[in-house]
């Protein structure tokens, strides 16, 4: 198919990929097409309802190597919700009794894109289907490739979502300084909050990266400094169920033996325990406009803090979270290597005209294709029978069972 315009935008919460991402495209497009334009809509959806782009000038294209080397967006981020009718009219972005859908699409077909890559989660790589329908039912052609993009890497059918690894990785080093703290205080209780709505992979891979780096260091004991005070005591995830009971006595006698305890606590964690106690004493749960519940605003991490804090004699609490300084940063070794074989092949999918969500099949053997949008969808439930994962936990010493999924 002939190119002449692509447009690229990034939604949802940061990842280690989007800037990565960003300029590898800009770069294969420069080799492979380089008479196309290239734009970028600014702050995602946002931006593209607006008519709010730039274009990658010559300049651009030729220091696009550069934005692999920094976390965040160059052209920046939003969550919108294009079926949001409401919210969107609060926010200025569409007028009362328009479709946002419609008004999306209309300005991709004013700005003449012929290939649009967006990247983001099934939310924003969906909707960016929608919106190829929308143009198709309507007379005009737009071919959409997305890349898999979330920390959570949490996306149906994909192996691997871009970012993860590098959050992963992030989350371990932030931990490694947290933990650090234990001295600070007798009897410290360290909870390191790790993001992950609905998926316990991140908490769980930080983990055993954070396990890893414990393995490889000296210790002197002579000295105070143990492994065993520097270690994880406990993982919670959303995939996981355990006796509250069981496991407040067994963090009671590492806090006995030790001196202190320190958990790895995914925050999607007891979510649902923890809204139900809200609704109980007649509080309200607030929620973004993707309807999900705002996290910061029930504090998971808090909430298991007050649950064991008394129970096992801490005399100091600590609840920090990671989060944002994961989700903001450079492209890892690994992920760069995934980035640029998801983007090569993004981009002869879009020469092809064919659209869909690149990534490794799971249902294909982990074929790396432009999967069907249709295909796509969120909250895939972290794999605890992986046997990565039962050897961590067998090394924390943690009774757990996997938490039964709903039919």
């Amino acid at each position: 198919m002939t190119i002449r315009r692509v447009a690229l935008l990034t939604a949802g919460g940061f990842a280690p990929c989007l800037s990565t991402a960003v300029g590898d495209l800009i770069e294969r497009y420069t080799k492979e097409v380089p008479d196309a334009e290239i734009i970028g809509y600014q702050h995602g959806y946002h931006g593209l309802l607006t008519g709010n782009s730039i274009v990658f000038d010559a300049e651009a294209r030729e220091n696009a190597h550069i934005l692999t080397r920094f976390g965040g967006s160059p052209i920046g981020n939003s969550r919108v919700k294009l079926t949001n009718s409401q919210n969107l009219i609060e926010r200025g972005l569409v007028k009362p009794g328009q479709n946002a859908l419609e008004v999306a699409a209309e300005q991709l077909k004013a700005d003449g894109v012929d290939v649009l890559h967006t990247i983001g989660g099934d939310d924003t790589n969906t909707t960016a289907a929608d919106l190829a329908k929308y143009l198709h039912d309507n007379g005009y052609e737009l071919t959409v490739v997305g890349l898999p993009k979330t920390i959570d890497n949490d996306i149906v059918p994909i192996r691997q979502s871009l970012g993860a690894y590098t959050a992963a990785e992030q989350a371990s080093l932030y931990a490694q300084n947290i933990i650090g703290e234990h001295r600070a205080n007798p009897r410290m209780l360290i909870i390191h909050e790790i993001m992950g709505r609905n998926c316990g992979y991140l908490a769980a891979q930080a983990t055993q990266y954070y396990r890893e780096w414990l393995n490889e260091q000296e210790w002197v004991p002579s000295a105070g400094l143990t492994k065993e005070r520097w270690d994880v005591h406990a993982l919670y995830l959303p995939e996981i169920t355990f006796d509250l009971d069981v496991e407040a006595s067994r963090l009671r006698r590492i806090m006995d033996e030790q001196g202190n305890v320190n958990i790895f606590l995914s925050e999607g964690a007891g979510v649902a325990e923890i809204i139900e106690e809200i609704l109980e004493a007649g509080g309200e749960v607030e929620r973004d406009a993707f309807g999900h519940v705002k996290l910061d605003t029930i504090n998971p991490g808090e909430w298991f803090a007050n649950k064991f804090s008394k129970i096992i004699g801490a005399e100091k609490v600590m609840v920090q979270k990671s989060g944002y300084f994961s989700r903001s940063a450079k492209s890892n070794e690994t992920d760069l290597e995934l980035i640029r074989q998801m983007t090569d092949f993004a981009v002869q999918s879009a020469k092809d005209g064919v659209s869909g969500v690149v990534g490794h099949d799971e249902d294909r053997g982990d074929e790396l294709r432009t999967i069907e949008f249709e295909r796509i969808a969120g909250h895939k439930a972290f794999d605890v029978d992986q046997d990565w994962f039962k050897e961590v936990m067998d090394d924390i010493g943690q009774p757990w069972e996997p938490q039964p999924q709903a039919e």
